[in-house]
């Protein structure tokens, strides 16, 4: 009797230990989850090893990959500033302006603040046409704390602000990468015990790059190479922290990048890189920045939610950087706008793996406002006499109604309109059912004289 009784009691206490919750991961289990968008500069389609990439050894993000879900039909657009833009927005650039983006466009910033998070930008802004415009600086606009530059690198030296005020630059492009993440893990410190969305839009490897002397000359891929594996190296670190701090489960880490590389404006980096090689790969995708194919603005993404987002898993799902203002609304509990044309949809059951397909089956492209593309499904149609192009884009197609099969021919080699004139009718008509704004986006962005427009990539 005597030893059943102590056997009983030992039971209650184990029950009772099993059923008392790890206050830790009660914590991550009831909060809102933590958001981390990692989003780099110019970088290609093919300049990962998850990505093909046989020259530049990326063994941090391959393990982000391999512990998320790698898209593979992801899309940006093709410059800088447009692509800013249409992911703080959720809206095509054609509505949110890229560079010239107004105070008037909502934010994923402003409504995660709203839905009580702790928001943080560090990096490249480049939504207030490089300007301190005080209503258009990352602090108007929904971060609660910005570090880094208002514009690009293009002169080989940047202007550093702290929330709005002017604190110093450099023209020191190696110690870029290292510095933006130094910032983002003190955020992340800070900001623990909240929910929180850190965006994190590194310079590398944009314009003028460079690495520093740890991995300078280390890679295959020449210095571009060496800039991309120091990327990986300080993405580690952050990944590294945000295990140390417990929040790991319930922190989505999303790292993406803005628009194809620059491997269409060879002669002009290799100059300002003293011949060295400056500018990514496509992989199979056809031209680069700037370009509506393939390659201007496909680019890699991965997502990490442990218990959430599928491990080692591969999605060819057409998703967007659009789409993250909405389906970030789900996931954090905020509604989005409903005074304006949101281009995002929901992909929350995308990410969780209960839709292979998602929420969104079309796509599409625009080049300075002008619509140049449509994607549905398999299909992707060029539409005749488009006249807005960037100068260094070299392959501007046959000006002709083009139909490409991107299930069989993801480089766009085959051009199937001629044999394809039902679909080539129907896509037509596709195009045309996009609602666009009825003043034009030149008289909108308000553009200033050529030298300006020409400085804006």
């Amino acid at each position: 009797m005597y030893i059943t009784g102590i056997l009983l009691f030992l039971l209650l206490i184990q029950s009772m230990i099993a059923q008392k919750p790890d206050p830790t991961v009660a914590r991550e289990d009831t909060r809102s989850p933590n958001i981390v968008v990692i989003f780099t500069d110019d970088q290609g389609y093919g300049d990962l090893g998850c990505y093909g990439s046989k020259t530049i050894r990326t063994p941090r993000i391959d393990q982000l990959a391999s512990e998320g879900t790698r898209f593979t039909s992801f899309y940006a657009q093709v410059v800088c500033g447009p692509s800013r833009s249409a992911l703080l927005t959720g809206r095509y650039p054609v509505r949110s302006l890229g560079w010239s983006m107004p105070a008037s466009e909502i934010t994923m910033a402003e409504l995660l603040k709203d839905a009580g998070y702790s928001t943080g930008c560090i990096g490249k802004w480049d939504v207030s046409n490089r300007s301190a415009i005080t209503e258009r600086m990352p602090n108007a606009q929904g971060f609660e704390y910005f570090y880094g530059t208002l514009g690009a690198n293009d002169n080989g030296r940047v202007t550093f602000h702290e929330n709005n005020q002017k604190v110093g630059g450099t023209n020191e492009m190696s110690s870029l990468t290292r510095l933006y993440t130094d910032k983002a893990i003190g955020f992340l410190k800070q900001n623990r015990s909240n929910p929180f969305f850190l965006y994190l839009a590194h310079t590398m490897v944009h314009s003028v790059i460079d690495a520093s002397t740890e991995f300078k000359g280390k890679s295959k891929g020449g210095l571009y190479g060496d800039t991309v594996e120091e990327l990986d190296y300080h993405t580690g670190r952050l990944l590294d922290v945000i295990d140390e701090l417990g929040l790991r489960n319930n922190t989505i880490v999303i790292f993406t990048t803005d628009n194809g590389p620059w491997n269409n404006l060879k002669d002009n980096l290799r100059k300002k890189h003293n011949g060295q090689i400056a500018w990514g790969s496509s992989g199979p995708l056809r031209e680069g920045k700037g370009s509506t194919y393939e390659g201007g603005l496909r680019v890699p993404c991965i997502v990490r939610w442990p218990g959430h987002v599928p491990t080692n898993h591969t999605s060819k799902a057409v998703f967007a950087t659009i789409d993250f203002l909405p389906t970030f609304g789900k996931l954090a509990g905020y509604k989005i706008p409903q005074d304006r044309i949101i281009d995002g949809v929901d992909q929350t059951d995308l990410l969780l793996g209960e839709r292979i397909t998602g929420n969104r089956d079309d796509y599409f492209y625009f080049c300075k406002g002008e619509l140049h593309a449509v994607r549905k499904g398999k299909w992707k149609l060029i539409l005749p006499g488009r006249k807005q192009f960037y100068g260094y884009v070299k392959d501007k197609g046959s000006q002709q109604v083009e139909l490409y099969n991107l299930e069989t021919d993801i480089g766009e080699t085959s051009n199937l309109a001629e044999s394809q004139l039902k679909v080539v009718q129907d896509m037509l008509l596709y195009a045309r059912s996009l609602k666009l704004p009825d003043i034009p986006y030149n008289t909108r962005i308000g553009l200033g004289s050529r030298s300006q427009q020409r400085s804006r990539n």
